[in-house]
């Protein structure tokens, strides 16, 4: 228990709520980074950790990203996430999320969610039945981050005077959204090579997309390749891969792809181009929080705006000699203290 609570006090600020019910068999963590902008807005991951520490960290860590991330996208939201400590089996599965549900909702909409990893439909489903506050159309979501990804991925080409079309994507994981970015990178003209740890999945999402190749998982990340997309787990690019990697730009859609700050910078040093996931990845947030917060019928606009933010990050990163992390955290906290200051 002491190691939770040194976890939560090395967050700067965060809020966490605890959620445990033994009748079911859940354990989980709400947390909620930033609420400057409006409510915190994040997904529900569901994994098996090796401790409960190191489940909240995580939560504390994809919260701070869905803080930036809501920042940069210019929407009215900061950032949460929520974490169930996935046991060996459970007790009660669907009551277990309509506890959570529960919890999300005796919030009062401060915190507003949708799927991750590990959380299946029934998951959400479950959690919708108790609050009003969860997205279950997982389908949508998806087409939205594909499509912001594929803006993005657009900036790296123009910023080398390219044009995306033949060029070679790595995507790494056949998910909801690896299968999304896998499609909308083939329909705009690039050849696609796809990974995923369960091969089967791989295997059905390449032989619905003309022209897809299927890759060891274990070899993706070091593809021979224009440009590596993560689309699946958090920290799959280290030190030891950035320095290792043959492609010329990083522009995935997996939460915390970095495993470090030292990754981005070798990735600056090598003049691999990165554009960051709070900014690659918000495509979902946006479509989520435009519509149930800021009440936009249409968020396609700002979901391409996400274009220009990232070759505006890429191009500043160049000027300064700065990675581009750093240019994307100075520009998102610059608009929440620019808030805090209108408050004041």
């Amino acid at each position: 228990m002491e190691q939770v609570f040194q976890t939560l006090e090395g967050a700067g600020g965060a809020l966490c709520v605890t959620v445990a019910d033994a009748a079911s068999g859940l354990r989980a963590f709400i947390a909620l980074d930033d609420t400057t902008l409006g409510p915190a807005a994040g997904g529900v991951r569901t994994m098996r950790y090796p401790s409960a520490a190191e489940g909240l960290a995580d939560a504390l860590g994809l919260a701070r990203a869905m803080t930036l991330k809501c920042a940069l996208a210019g929407l009215d939201a900061g950032g949460g996430k929520a974490v169930v400590l996935a046991p060996d089996a459970w007790i009660d599965r669907a009551r277990a999320f309509e506890r959570l549900g529960e919890a999300i909702e005796a919030l009062r909409g401060v915190f507003r969610t949708a799927g991750d990893l590990g959380t299946t439909a029934a998951d959400l489903e479950a959690m919708a039945r108790a609050s009003r506050f969860v997205h279950t159309d997982e389908r949508g979501l998806a087409g939205a981050v594909a499509r912001g990804l594929l803006r993005c991925v657009e900036a790296c080409a123009a910023v080398r005077g390219e044009s995306v079309a033949g060029l070679h994507v790595a995507v790494q994981g056949a998910g909801a959204i690896g299968a999304r970015a896998a499609r909308a990178f083939a329909e705009a003209g690039m050849i696609v090579t796809l990974a995923d740890i369960d091969a089967a999945r791989a295997w059905a999402v390449a032989a619905d997309i003309p022209g897809t190749r299927v890759m060891d998982p274990g070899e993706i990340l070091g593809a021979d390749v224009d440009i590596v997309a993560p689309c699946a787990g958090g920290g799959v690019i280290t030190t030891e891969v950035a320095m290792s990697m043959r492609a010329w730009a990083v522009c995935g859609a997996a939460n915390n792809a970095l495993a470090s700050m030292e990754a981005a910078r070798v990735l600056s040093a090598r003049g691999i181009l990165h554009v960051p996931d709070p900014v690659a990845s918000a495509g979902a947030v946006i479509d989520g929080i435009g519509r149930s917060v800021m009440g936009l019928a249409d968020r396609t606009e700002l979901i391409d705006r996400l274009g220009d933010t990232a070759r505006e990050v890429l191009e500043e990163a160049a000027r300064g000699g700065r990675t581009t992390v750093e240019v994307a955290e100075a520009r998102a906290r610059g608009r929440i203290a620019a808030a805090r200051g209108r408050r004041a």
